[in-house]
């Protein structure tokens, strides 16, 4: 496989495209690094001293990972890189929760026993990772993955892999044995199909859209692994008449925009109380055509490329659809012309007269947001929550009691309140709906990487009863 420069649409690197029995050898690699050799035997601690290795070649070596990424993914370095040393955080904080996974001594309703339970690793786990943000996104399988024992086959997104051969290097000089991670690249088909359904992974973490997570569950029909999946998104944003205006327009900002849009928690359904729509509006145009638009790799650049040829087409594509909905372009909507080469897209503002606009139903991946005015805070929630997706959200209010009422009615599995697209390794990251099930990050996401078991021991120094004397 090759991989292309967003920036300059000039191939820069190849890959091997993984074949079925490539994978089998993965997996095979990682079942026997489970069962034998050093991990097998390796202490809890031990393995959190492996994680924390990791964590600090990851920040050491964060910028030349960031440049990577930035080539082969369009993404902004700056970002890139602030990023990827800031996984090492994820990996830092499952390090630390290697040996807290505890069990229990249960208070049995049998005499002369003693009955506890512990918590044992899944098993091999093959780990699925979209280009967009896969140092993010791979820590947040990897991490608790490793820290609970198992051993991880990872399949590089086939659009942009490059950042994860080189975080493998990361891995084996940090000292994991042979096996614990593996780092494949191809296609859905084979390697993704061959993957996920093998009769040796007993758990799939997923992240990408909904059209291949349908696949996913069911290549999983045979081998009955556990899944989770971090899915799509079409987030709202609600501006009520009481916002801090500056606030609210860098939250929308941030939330359609960062990344160059090309994030699953975008918060591309904008909802503006009708008392302050025209003057928000407003200030997002002008925003919008102070945006920086260039070479991911320069400093100065706010805005990037978009990662494949077929997203700009998409997005021109919806651009022409929903002129013909009743929809106006107050901002952008077309590559910017400055650009002969390179996979651009002016940052974009539609403004919609209601939800059955094209780029407010479908997740655009690209630096388009809608916008929508409301009456009442009822008719706010309910626009929020007329969507098949449910990541994020966003309120930008200055009344706390109505922050409380209406974050706990939005059905989204984070909900941001006077700020977006803040993440932590403490805090689950996670959706509803078409945006998927499961959590990643937080103290419980390593629990999802074990079993429990339970052991029973008799403490009667009599023999075991004849079990055909009943009593």
């Amino acid at each position: 496989m090759t991989t292309v420069n967003p920036a300059n649409e000039e191939i820069w690197a190849e890959f091997p495209a993984a074949t079925e029995a490539d994978v089998n050898r993965a997996v095979a690699a990682a079942r026997r690094a489970l069962y034998a050799g050093p991990w097998a035997s390796m202490t809890a601690t031990a393995r959190g001293r492996l994680l924390r290795r990791l964590a600090d070649l990851v920040r050491e070596h964060a910028a030349h990972l960031g440049e990577i990424e930035t080539i082969d993914s369009g993404k902004l370095a700056r970002e890139t890189r602030s990023q990827t040393a800031y996984v090492g955080d994820y990996y830092e904080y499952y390090a630390g929760l290697a040996d807290k996974i505890e069990g229990k001594t249960l208070p049995i309703d049998k005499p002369d026993m003693h009955v506890y339970t512990t918590r044992v690793p899944i098993g091999v786990v093959a780990a699925v990772v979209p280009w967009n943000a896969q140092m993010f996104l791979s820590a947040t399988k990897l991490g608790p993955a490793l820290a609970a024992g198992n051993t991880v086959v990872l399949k590089a997104s086939e659009e942009a892999p490059a950042t994860m051969y080189e975080f493998a290097r990361l891995v084996e000089e940090a000292g994991f044995p042979p096996g614990v991670v593996n780092v494949i690249s191809g296609r859905g088909e084979p390697c993704g199909r061959a993957l996920t359904a093998h009769p040796d992974v007993a758990r799939v973490a997923f992240t990408g859209g909904p059209e291949t997570a349908a696949r996913v569950i069911t290549n999983t029909a045979n081998n009955f692994a556990v899944v989770s999946l971090e899915l799509g998104g079409k987030s709202p944003i609600l501006v009520f008449d009481d916002a801090d205006i500056e606030g609210a327009v860098n939250g929308i900002i941030a939330g359609n925009f960062g990344a160059s849009g090309q994030s699953c928690v975008a918060g591309s359904r904008v909802f503006i109380q009708a008392g302050i729509y025209d003057e928000i509006l407003a200030e997002l145009e002008r925003r919008a055509g102070q945006i920086v638009v260039g070479d991911p790799l320069d400093d100065a650049t706010q805005v990037g490329p978009l990662a494949t040829s077929a997203q700009v087409e998409r997005i021109t594509s919806a651009m022409t659809s929903v002129v013909s909905e009743g929809a106006a372009i107050r901002h952008g909507g077309a590559r910017p012309p400055q650009f002969e080469r390179g996979y651009y897209f002016q940052p974009t503002i539609v403004e919609c007269p209601d939800q059955g606009v094209t780029t407010v139903r479908k997740e655009m991946f690209g630096p388009v947001m809608s916008t929508l005015r409301f009456a009442t805070e009822e008719e706010g929630i309910a626009l929020a929550n007329d969507s098949r997706f449910g990541l994020g959200a966003g309120v930008f209010t200055g009344n706390v009691a109505r922050a409380h009422r209406v974050s706990a009615k939005i059905r989204s599995g984070i909900v941001w309140v006077n700020t977006y697209r803040a993440i932590s390794p403490i805090a689950p990251f996670g959706g509803f709906g078409m945006s998927g099930y499961g959590r990643e990050a937080g103290v419980d996401s390593i629990e999802d990487y074990t079993r429990s078991k339970t052991t029973w021991i008799n403490l009667s120094a009599e023999p075991m009863a004849n079990p055909f004397v009943m009593r």
